[in-house]
């Protein structure tokens, strides 16, 4: 098929690129590797260690920094699209005969594989800090990894694309991500928000997302929460992706 051999081709491009430049997959993992070893055994002390039966301390925080770790791994990357419409690379793609879904799937495809290896990683590094997880939970805490990073990958190529200046991009995001990260109880469980708080922070999908992966870390599936969770997390990136091919083939790229 054209478009899966399209998108296979613009993958093995973004992988070609990161084997250049390694560098910027460990400074990516950085971040919540030095959240779980500074702020997690801080937090331990916060949490009950059985905070109301439904796990320890980590199985409430790992799943927080999975969905940290794909926010800031993701909604980055339209950098790197600005760069290439800046450099004339996006241009030469576009002489070529390969579809404008291909250029962005190539690309969603690529940071899902990296955020999902990352996200390996840091969950191997929580159970040296103590995590213990079922095997089936962690498969789906992944599962809704790749979804995020979909979304937000897919989200932030289409507005790189739209934007073409890091200086305007650059703000934008910096506010959309500090919002997310206070409102999605990513550090902290919602629960122990004020009311009005809990209920504002039901505004933003990644707060199902983050419950949802909390209940998996404790074995509970058969939920209403994963089940909102994987409802949220599908709707979000069908959209996204959507949203994204609509800019890439109305953008002359």
């Amino acid at each position: 098929m054209p478009v899966a051999r399209d998108t296979s081709l613009i993958f093995r491009r973004q992988v070609r690129q990161d084997t250049r430049n390694p560098v910027w997959l460990l400074i990516g993992l950085s971040q919540p590797i030095l959240y779980l070893a500074f702020f997690g055994p801080m937090l331990s002390r916060v949490l009950r260690a059985d905070e109301g039966g439904t796990g320890s301390a980590w199985q409430v925080y790992v799943p927080g920094l999975l969905v940290q770790l794909a926010l800031f791994g993701a909604a980055f990357v339209g950098f790197t699209v600005i760069a290439d419409w800046r450099t004339g690379s996006m241009e030469r793609m576009r002489v070529t005969p390969v579809s404008r879904f291909a250029l962005l799937m190539g690309r969603v495809l690529h940071d899902v594989a990296v955020l999902l290896a990352q996200s390996v990683v840091l969950i191997l590094a929580a159970v040296v800090f103590g995590l213990r997880a079922p095997l089936a939970g962690i498969a789906l805490s992944l599962l809704f990894v790749a979804l995020l990073t979909c979304s937000l990958s897919s989200l932030s190529y289409g507005l790189g694309l739209v934007v073409k200046r890091e200086t305007a991009f650059s703000p934008m995001l910096n506010i959309a991500t500090v919002l997310l990260l206070l409102l999605s109880g990513i550090l902290l469980p919602m629960s122990l928000a004020p009311g009005w708080l809990n209920d504002v922070s039901r505004l933003t999908p990644l707060r199902y997302l983050v419950d949802a992966i909390r209940d998996a870390f404790v074995g509970r599936f058969a939920t209403a929460t994963v089940a909102e969770g994987l409802a949220v997390g599908l709707a979000l990136a069908a959209l996204s992706l959507a949203a994204g091919t609509y800019v890439f083939c109305r953008e002359n790229v």
